[in-house]
């Protein structure tokens, strides 16, 4: 049963280790992943990681992913693990997008298991949409209640030093229309996002967003809580709720 969707980037530097003490910036956006987690754990005690592989065809099974990580690709070792009953017995490295959401699962809660959900970044909306409905499924079947933690990012081109090449109009519209849907839970319009647009522009959250958003079935409230591109990338973080669940209080846990 899904009991909330909770949406956060893709980024590296919302670990501390990682971002130094330098990046000032990254206190907004780490304040706010906190918040809407805090909300994810008071909601549900097992999360799904929907999140997409490092490269194109990297998606596998849940069972065939290893249950601890480590961000020493990134800068330095800070190790990260899935849960004590999200553990697997698989050897596949854990993709960038599953290490964040297994390490914003340390802050708030250890006794939280973590399934990961990972996707082609380069599935098309019918590939999604069929992830999609495999997601849907498996909240049906659960009775006790699931958060579902997507992890992605959008458009790389947000600003004039973006890894992305720099500030492009065309993706400053396309990442005004991705927010405006995520603030709206308008789960059509992530659906119809164009797979080709968002690589042009460097939205590599495309393929999360839509797997989720086919995965909502019922109506959705939408709190966001976070939207900016600070290094020229455009980080969300927000909720979705469905319609009739109480509002959940972070504090709560």
């Amino acid at each position: 049963m899904l009991a909330l969707v909770a949406i956060v980037p893709s980024a590296p530097l919302l670990v501390p280790e990682l971002a130094g003490p330098a990046a000032v910036e990254a206190e907004a956006v780490r304040g706010a992943v906190r918040e809407v987690a805090d909300q994810l754990a008071s909601a549900a005690s097992s999360w799904i990681a929907v999140g997409a592989a490092d490269v194109a065809g990297g998606a596998r099974g849940s069972i065939e992913y290893s249950g601890t990580g480590e961000f020493g690709a990134y800068g330095v070792s800070v190790p990260v693990n899935l849960g004590k009953k999200g553990e697997s017995t698989g050897s596949q490295p854990l993709p960038l997008s599953m290490l964040i959401a297994c390490w914003i699962r340390g802050e708030v809660a250890q006794d939280i298991a973590i399934t990961p959900f990972v996707v082609d970044p380069e599935a098309s909306p019918a590939e999604c949409a069929a992830r999609g409905r495999e997601l849907a499924a498996l909240l049906s079947a659960t009775p006790e209640p699931v958060g579902v933690l997507v992890v992605a990012d959008g458009s790389t081109a947000l600003s004039s030093s973006a890894p992305g090449g720099g500030l492009r109009e065309s993706a400053v519209e396309l990442q005004q229309m991705i927010d405006s849907a995520i603030a709206a839970a308008d789960c059509e319009a992530i659906t119809e996002l164009d797979p080709s647009a968002c690589a042009v522009e460097g939205v590599g959250g495309r393929a999360a967003w839509q797997t989720a958003a086919a995965a909502c079935t019922t109506p959705l409230a939408a709190k966001v809580d976070y939207c900016a591109a600070p290094f020229g990338v455009g980080y969300t973080v927000a909720t979705w709720t469905p319609v009739g669940c109480p509002p959940v209080d972070g504090g709560a846990r």
